[in-house]
Formats: C-alpha cells, sequence, structure tokens
C-alpha cells in the first residue's frame, strides 16, 4: 500500500521527468521526432509518448500533424516570455519603443538574445493598413536580419560561433562567409553604433537596428525599426536612426551604462574572449 510520502515522491519524479522533456524540446527547437527525442532525454519512446501527450493536452507541447514531429507550445513560451518579462530592459524599454513606434509611424521591436538567437520578446505594431508582421517569439537569424549582425557585432565570438557555422552551411554561397568580410561588417557597425539592411531578410522590408547596453557595456538587447521600403528609409543617417539611437542610449543610462570614452573598445575587446 502507497504511503503519502511515497506519493508524494512519485508526483515530483513525474514533474522532474515533465520539465527535462520541456527542456529537451527547447533544445531540439522547433521540432523533433519521438526517437530524437527519447534518445535525447535518454527514456524508452513510450514513456516519453505519455508524458508528451500529458504536455499537449496542457498546452506546454504540440504536435505537428503533417510531420508528426513535436515542439514547444503556447503555453511554453508564454511562461518562457513572462521570464523573461522579469528582465529590467524589457521593462525599460517599453515606453521608449512605443514612443519610438508613435513617432516614425513604424512597427518597433526589441530583441534578446537566447538559445537560440536574436528572439523578438516585445513588439509595437504600426498602426495603419500597411504593417509588418514579425511575431513575438520569433528567432531571427544571425546573418540575414539587420537584429541578428548588430548581436554578431557587440556579442563575444563564442556566443555566435555555432550558429554563424549552421546559418553558412544551411546556404550554399554567402556574402558574409568569409570571415575577413564578416569581421569588417562587425567592426563597421561597431564604428556607427547601428545597423540597416535593405530587404535582405524580406523583399521589400528595411529595418534598422541598434544595441542597448548594460552597466558593466555589455548589449543585452537590440532595439530595430522594421517596415516597408516604399514608406519606411532605414537610412543610418537618416532622421529614423538618429531617432533610434536617441532611444537606445536613453535605454542603456537607465540600464546603467555611461557612454564615455573606451567604453566602445572595451565592448570590441570582448569579442575575443
Amino acid at each position: 500500500m502507497e504511503t503519502p510520502r511515497t506519493n508524494d515522491k512519485q508526483k515530483v519524479r513525474s514533474a522532474e521527468v515533465g520539465t527535462d522533456i520541456l527542456k529537451a524540446l527547447a533544445e531540439l527547437s522547433p521540432s523533433t521526432s519521438l526517437s530524437r527525442l527519447a534518445e535525447h532525454v535518454q527514456m524508452p519512446a513510450s514513456k516519453v509518448h505519455r508524458y508528451l501527450q500529458a504536455l499537449i493536452a496542457s498546452g506546454f507541447a504540440e504536435q505537428n500533424t503533417a510531420t508528426n514531429h513535436y515542439g514547444l507550445g503556447r503555453e511554453a513560451l508564454r511562461v518562457g516570455l513572462a521570464a523573461l518579462n522579469s528582465m529590467d530592459v524589457l521593462k525599460v524599454a517599453a515606453l521608449p519603443l512605443a514612443e519610438l513606434r508613435d513617432e516614425l509611424k513604424e512597427t518597433c521591436f526589441l530583441a534578446v538574445w537566447g538559445n537560440q538567437g536574436a528572439t523578438v520578446v516585445h513588439i509595437e505594431p504600426a498602426v495603419r493598413a500597411v504593417t509588418v508582421v514579425t511575431q513575438l517569439g520569433s528567432v531571427l537569424p544571425l546573418l540575414t536580419s539587420s537584429t541578428g549582425l548588430v548581436f554578431a557585432a557587440y556579442l563575444p565570438k563564442r556566443e555566435t560561433v555555432d550558429l554563424r557555422e549552421r546559418e553558412l552551411q544551411a546556404c550554399a554561397v554567402h556574402a558574409l562567409a568569409d570571415a575577413q568580410d564578416y569581421e569588417r561588417l562587425s567592426q563597421q557597425i561597431r564604428d556607427r553604433g547601428l545597423h540597416h539592411v535593405h530587404g535582405l531578410l524580406m523583399p521589400g522590408v528595411d529595418a534598422l537596428s541598434a544595441p542597448v547596453f548594460n552597466a558593466v557595456g555589455n548589449a543585452v538587447a537590440v532595439m530595430t525599426i522594421v517596415g516597408p521600403a516604399s514608406l519606411f528609409h532605414a537610412d543610418e543617417n537618416g532622421p529614423a536612426a538618429q531617432r533610434l539611437l536617441a532611444a537606445t542610449r536613453a535605454v542603456s543610462w537607465r540600464m546603467g551604462y555611461e557612454e564615455r570614452a573606451g567604453s566602445e573598445q572595451k565592448t570590441v575587446d570582448k569579442i575575443d574572449d
């Protein structure tokens, strides 16, 4: 006969197993097969399948009916975003981001660096008939988005090297395949303090991005303006760029960052850490 203590231990163990499977779904995202997931967590596929059914029922996992692969569900995203929401940079950047959208009439968003890359965590959409849809929770590419390239310029190489290699392997020919070209562009971004792309990620869509720094000079987020090329001019010397830099500097200041002589060199030196 089971005692209450034994039953409690079983519940704790079940919670631990469920958490392990959720972590594995995140590590194997965006989706994975049952066999690969079972191998990753080193459990029998039948056991993993039982837990997946419970996770699906609660909204923490979902199954693609076309491929039968599994991935994280809406509730997992909601919990993850809630955790990210506790980070000061999201709270500090919320109002400046909204003000930037109101002034420029373009979609503005904030991204942080997650385990899969540049992740969109806050969006202020343009209020008009023509908008650019950017999904909350979207992971942007490193080499073909202004957001990703700004992160690449300021983060230590060890944090971006694996993602860069994966993106290069997935593309037969890439303009940034040469390491010197890649570093040259990164240096240009650091010199200018921002970066723009014209239709690189999406045809007909321009984007302009700049970093947000914390008190110790680390790039903790990237703020981006995005809009249709017919209406939005992502000129690095234009008024939108100046307004973006003013916003990111204000947020960085609120985060405790002091822009001073030598601070940029400190950030650049960290690239080779």
